[in-house]
């Protein structure tokens, strides 16, 4: 449902979108590998698959939409299916390729379950998704208005996952080589609703289940408003909008991948690297 708000506004807000997928192309970039097979998972229209192809990052990009039969458009490579079912054979994919989709997933461990499956062995997988403190001023304000107003909070923001969960997922899942990092983007505007506004045309209100299915009141989004500009306004007025945007990377495993060292197979002593004693655990120094 989501989606086909995004798809129905006239002009979507897809600013961000546009710097994710330039940033991820960029990443992709820096790999020295030839892809022959890709797939880009669920990223909201087609300027992902338009950028990798326009740079020639892969022989053929496969796109990954709920909607792909309402945006064909020319675009012989369009698969509909949820990214919590992929249609890929495993062992079948180069490259397995997502922006700002993944975070709305309802199972993400076992979406990457499919998509680690799905790669050949060596393959790559690279995506962003929103996390860790993402709209936390919008959620933080909202939170303040319902208790003060209505006397109990209800879920207006949807939660992201954190780095640490986000990586430890990546290990679990069967990645080799999973790396994770953050980029935060601050975002001003001049109220809230104007951010509310470029939610809605990211497709990206509030899905949850448990929310409360009355109407808000006037009053409860009127002092969401005033508290928002009383904590979260910069000196000339506007208002600070966070979006934490999570790299993940990680390869399907192979046998000419790096691997840790075995325990007790150093050929050097730390101690002396660092030309200090070694003393045996429990031993205090001497001072």
């Amino acid at each position: 449902m989501q989606r086909r708000r995004l798809r129905a506004q006239a002009a979507p807000a897809d600013f961000l979108l546009a710097h994710v997928a330039e940033e991820l192309v960029d990443r992709l970039s820096a790999v020295k590998r030839s892809f022959a097979v890709a797939a880009d998972i669920g990223t909201p229209g087609n300027v992902l698959r338009a950028a990798i192809r326009s740079r020639g990052l892969a022989a053929g990009v496969i796109g990954v939409d709920l909607l792909a039969c309402e945006l064909r458009r020319g675009e012989p490579l369009l698969v509909a299916a949820d990214e919590e079912a992929l249609p890929f054979a495993d062992a079948s994919l180069d490259l397995a390729l997502s922006a700002l989709a993944l975070h709305g997933v309802n199972d993400l461990p076992g979406t990457l379950v499919q998509i680690r499956r799905a790669l050949k062995p060596d393959g790559l997988f690279l995506a962003a998704l929103l996390g860790g403190e993402t709209l936390t001023e919008l959620r933080q304000a909202f939170a303040a208005a319902e208790a003060e107003i209505e006397g109990g909070v209800s879920p207006r923001v949807a939660p992201f996952a954190d780095l640490r969960d986000l990586g430890a997922m990546l290990q679990r899942t069967g990645f080799a080589l999973p790396v994770v990092d953050a980029d935060r983007l601050t975002v001003r505007y001049a109220t809230p609703f104007d951010l509310m506004r470029d939610l809605r045309g990211m497709g990206a209100t509030n899905a949850l289940t448990e929310r409360r299915r009355v109407p808000l009141k006037r009053a409860t989004l009127q002092r969401m408003a005033e508290i928002y500009a009383e904590r979260f306004r910069d000196a000339d007025g506007r208002l600070r909008a966070t979006f934490d945007v999570v790299w993940l990377s990680g390869w399907a495993p192979h046998e000419s991948q790096q691997k840790p060292l075995r325990p007790g197979s150093a050929k050097a002593r730390l101690a002396d690297a660092l030309r200090t004693t070694e003393r045996p655990a429990g031993d205090k120094a001497g001072f």
